[in-house]
């Protein structure tokens, strides 16, 4: 982390949830991590995609979404209504932080996170200017898809198979600003040299376009005609 970033651990919502809150000097913009299966707030692929979003201008807050007792139920990773509830809870948190309560929200979802963060962002539609999916299973999300405004961007690595076939379903069901990019050469993790890369740039131009309109008010104009899902996938 360089000097010039503050790094704050805190505490999330009513339960205490520990978080990491990056915040960079003049953010444009707050970004909140959902992570999933089982993951935490110490996320390797996570917290890499956060430095480099701090590195471009974005406040980031990555944060446990259950407590330490509650992950010791393994059904609750797969609780998909109380996932999205934490995040609605750090949405609330933030709207109340001296240091991000001014900052247009982006929520980043991996795995199951992608759900949780969906069904948030379905919720809280004055709240979310943007929702990116990382290897997700925005499909998990069920009736919420229809419902979410956020811009939403989904990226699955193109040897992840039965995910992306997940995530063309889920694509059919958004019906906001959607679109589907697939990483060629990537598997479910993006272990693959370059792939988790490929990832971050183009979820850091998602947010750069979507969260920082927000900030000056652009988000606020009528939104373009949705396009067909078949004009909304694209390789990378």
């Amino acid at each position: 982390m360089r000097g010039d970033q503050e790094r704050i651990d805190v505490a999330v919502g009513p339960r205490g949830l520990e978080g990491v809150l990056c915040v960079p000097p003049r953010p444009t913009g707050l970004i909140i991590f959902a992570h999933g299966s089982g993951s935490s707030r110490f996320s390797p692929r996570n917290t890499l995609v956060a430095e480099e979003l701090v590195r471009q201008g974005f406040a980031t807050l990555l944060f446990d979404l259950l407590t330490s007792e509650e992950a010791e139920n393994r059904r609750n990773v797969f609780d998909i209504a109380l996932l999205g509830a934490r995040v609605r809870e750090a949405v609330d948190w933030a709207a109340r932080s001296s240091r991000v309560h001014d900052l247009p929200i982006g929520l980043f979802g991996a795995s199951t996170g992608a759900a949780a963060a969906l069904v948030a962002a379905a919720h809280e539609p004055a709240r979310v200017a943007a929702v990116v999916s990382r290897g997700g299973r925005p499909d998990l999300a069920g009736d919420a898809l229809s419902q979410v405004e956020a811009p939403t961007l989904l990226i699955v690595g193109g040897r992840d198979h039965e995910v992306l076939e997940l995530n063309r379903e889920a694509l059919r069901q958004l019906r906001c600003e959607a679109r589907l990019d697939t990483v060629p050469g990537a598997t479910h993790l993006f272990e693959e040299p370059g792939t988790l890369e490929a990832a971050v740039a183009a979820a850091a131009d998602w947010f750069a376009r979507h969260v920082r309109a927000g900030a000056s008010g652009d988000a606020n104009e009528t939104p373009p005609p949705c396009p067909s899902p078949a004009s909304r996938e694209r390789g990378r």
